[in-house]
C-alpha cells in the first residue's frame, strides 16, 4: 500500500480511539466508571457498536486505555512543571496535588490503580523524579529518594483540603533534606 494509504488509516484509528475514550471520560465524569457501557460510549463517540468492538474487546480494556491516557498525561504535565520552573518543589507538590484529585479509591477505581500502566508509569516517575534528585542527598540514592516522594504524597488522596497537601509536601521536602522535626 502506499505510505499516504497507511498514513490515512493510522490517523484514522487514532482519531476513533481518542474519540472512544473522550466519550468514555464523559460517561465516567457523569455516571462513575460503573455506568459506563459499550452502547454508551459507541454513541458519544459517533461510532457504531460493532466498530467499537473492533477497537475494544470490553468496557474494562476502554477504560484501563482511558486510565494509561490519563497517567501518561499526569507525567507530561509534571515534565511539563520541571521544565518551566527547574524546581522539584514545584513538581513534588503538583504530583501531590494530582494525588489528591484522583486518589486511588476502593471499588472500581482500585482494580485500575492496580494496572500494570499504573506500575509502569509509576516506574517512570521514580526515574524522573531521581534524574532531578541526583544533588539532594550523599547518603542516599536518588532512586530511593524519589521512591520515598512518590509512596509518601500518595497519601494526598487521604488528606481533607489543599492546606493538608501543602504540609505533607514540607514534610517530605524536610525528609528528603535530613531536617530533623520540630
Amino acid at each position: 500500500m502506499p505510505k499516504l494509504w497507511n498514513d490515512t488509516i493510522a490517523s484514522h484509528r487514532e482519531a476513533v480511539q481518542e474519540a472512544v475514550l473522550d466519550a468514555a471520560a464523559a460517561v465516567v465524569a457523569e455516571r462513575g466508571l460503573t455506568g459506563v457501557t459499550m452502547a454508551e460510549v459507541a454513541q458519544r463517540a459517533g461510532v457504531g457498536r460493532a466498530t467499537l468492538y473492533k477497537y475494544f474487546p470490553d468496557v474494562e480494556s476502554i477504560l484501563t486505555a482511558w486510565h494509561e491516557r490519563q497517567v501518561g498525561d499526569h507525567l507530561r504535565q509534571l515534565t511539563e512543571i520541571w521544565t518551566d520552573t527547574g524546581r522539584l518543589e514545584a513538581v513534588l507538590e503538583a504530583y501531590a496535588f494530582i494525588c489528591h484529585e484522583h486518589p486511588p479509591s476502593a471499588g472500581p477505581a482500585a482494580s485500575l490503580h492496580r494496572s500494570e500502566h499504573v506500575a509502569r508509569g509509576r516506574e517512570q516517575l521514580v526515574d524522573f523524579l531521581a534524574g532531578l534528585m541526583t544533588d539532594v542527598r550523599d547518603d542516599v540514592p536518588a532512586k530511593e529518594l524519589a521512591a520515598y516522594c512518590v509512596h509518601a504524597l500518595g497519601a494526598a488522596g487521604a488528606v481533607p483540603s489543599k492546606a493538608a497537601v501543602r504540609r505533607l509536601v514540607g514534610v517530605v521536602l524536610s525528609g528528603l533534606r535530613g531536617e530533623a522535626g520540630r
